[in-house]
């Protein structure tokens, strides 16, 4: 039970050691003074509980952890000693004869404390991303959408690296993108892309569509409806996928425009991905589609898609896959 030469032992001050008496009285190896653990047929003295060093590894590992204060000094002045560091020093009354001695911090206890505090901020960073993807990236498939996952086909995915690259610029700036061409291009995976980059950089980033937009703002009051709307100017960047699937109500295209304008005013990019043509966007077919097109080709730059569809490509890989799982025997 007692502790192996080649370990470190910690030694205790007085009241360090009062408090220790008072733990060693929990062990469930404790009794009238003994340890039963050292009973060979003969009581044996507890020796925790005699001496100022901290000697019985049992009450290490199993008692002391009750006591996080006092483990933490412990080991602390362990580590003071390792470094020769002081925990007190010496200053002179000024003034009147005599001195008093403050409490420091050796270079080891600096040191640990500066370790405490990165691994908590590491810690916060995590949490904090993982509840901005959670928000960020209501749909889980979307979490897939990373450079990590990219196959390289697509040679438009350099511009995305690139944008994240220079995100600080591209905020700073407000540099949104516009996204154009057929279904299945790569388009959302793109900026899915820079979305979870980003999100990994601890930026709020917030991918939706209009769609979903429209759905939460249904049955809304007025009030409500523009602090949602206003809502979306908390993230740093906002991504609309598929511009354009939305019903073109007069109710739809009033909410629309209030999204696309309040963005607009607060000056931060936005990312806009649409299966509309360039020229359908520059030329609108009235008065309420202008109003929003006219602002998102102010702000975006138009990238167009025009490679080969991928879903066509993923869909044969699948019914593949799905061909050999129906068609497999088993043994």
């Amino acid at each position: 039970m007692k502790n192996n030469k080649s370990e470190p032992i910690p030694v205790m001050d007085y009241r360090q050691y009062r408090r220790v008496r008072r733990l060693v009285h929990e062990c469930c190896n404790y009794i009238d003074g003994n340890c039963i653990a050292l009973d060979d047929g003969e009581e044996c003295v507890c020796v925790q509980s005699i001496s100022y060093s901290l000697l019985c590894r049992w009450f290490r590992a199993a008692v002391l952890p009750q006591d996080k204060e006092l483990e933490t000094a412990l080991f602390h002045r362990l580590n003071a000693k390792k470094c020769a560091g002081q925990r007190q020093t010496v200053v002179p009354c000024f003034g009147k004869s005599g001195y008093f001695m403050p409490r420091c911090i050796c270079q080891c206890q600096q040191e640990a404390e500066e370790q405490r505090k990165a691994a908590e901020e590491r810690q916060r960073r995590m949490e904090r991303i993982k509840r901005r993807k959670a928000q960020g990236l209501q749909d889980r498939y979307l979490y897939d959408y990373t450079f990590a996952n990219d196959n390289g086909k697509n040679p438009l995915m350099d511009k995305a690296r690139a944008y994240v690259e220079n995100w600080k610029e591209a905020y700073k700036s407000n540099i949104g993108l516009l996204l154009f061409g057929d279904v299945g291009t790569g388009k959302s995976f793109f900026v899915g892309c820079i979305a979870n980059a980003l999100l990994d950089q601890d930026v709020p980033v917030l991918m939706t569509n209009f769609p979903t937009i429209l759905n939460r703002l249904t049955g809304m009051f007025s009030e409500d409806r523009s602090e949602f709307i206003a809502s979306f100017d908390e993230y740093d960047l906002l991504i609309i996928d598929d511009l354009g699937v939305e019903r073109s109500t007069e109710y739809a295209m009033e909410q629309i425009f209030f999204v696309i304008d309040s963005r607009y005013r607060s000056r931060r990019p936005i990312i806009i991905t649409t299966n509309l043509k360039l020229s359908e966007l520059k030329n609108p077919p009235d008065l309420a589609h202008a109003r929003i097109y006219d602002r998102i080709l102010e702000r975006c730059a138009p990238i167009l898609f025009d490679g080969k569809n991928f879903r066509e490509e993923n869909a044969g890989a699948t019914r593949q896959t799905a061909k050999d799982i129906v068609n497999s025997k088993h043994d």
